[in-house]
């Protein structure tokens, strides 16, 4: 950041009064700029016992494949961010939410919050987003090609979860290698 958003003067990189970590504060106006984690919101769409995954036709990873998952817009519930983010990137609908899975994954200042969710019908089409769409079982997954860690993590405890039954509420981290 090299200028202020409120005013347009410069701003300095520093640890403000009574705070603990470097901030962009500008000297013209006093504001203190704080950058906060992106949330990420999406869903493991269920259909018969298939993974409704989709290949990006966008970047990053682009030709890999993922669960539909997108940034959380402002004004939004994490519910419906996570139920636009499947329908922008697969045209399909979903329903019966559960918060299923919240990574941290501090090394990009990004939490994840991933829903169990179901498909209303098998009703989904490429999107511009999405260059193929597919519901896959269990020993389909295309585990070489998929393009995110924590979509391959959310995946792997998924099928371990289903294989009990009970789909607990967790909390993980994504460490940096």
């Amino acid at each position: 950041m090299k200028y202020c958003s409120n005013c347009g003067k410069p701003v300095e990189l520093l640890i403000p009064k009574d705070d603990d970590r470097p901030r962009y504060v500008c000297h013209a106006c006093k504001i203190v700029h704080y950058q906060n984690p992106k949330l990420v919101v999406g869903c493991i769409p269920e259909w018969k016992n298939k993974i409704l995954l989709c290949r990006r036709d966008i970047e990053p990873k682009k030709g890999k494949w993922t669960l539909p998952a997108g940034y959380l817009e402002n004004g939004e519930t994490v519910e419906d961010g996570a139920m636009r983010e499947t329908f922008e990137e697969t045209g399909a609908v979903v329903e019966n939410l559960s918060p299923y899975l919240l990574f941290d994954i501090t090394h990009i200042n990004q939490l994840y919050l991933m829903f169990h969710s179901r498909l209303v019908k098998p009703d989904f089409h490429v999107t511009p987003e999405s260059s193929e769409l597919r519901l896959f079982d269990e020993k389909e997954i295309p585990w070489g090609e998929i393009g995110f860690k924590v979509i391959e993590k959310t995946l792997k405890q998924y099928f371990k979860d289903r294989n009990t039954g009970t789909f607990p509420f967790r909390i993980q981290q994504i460490k940096q290698h």
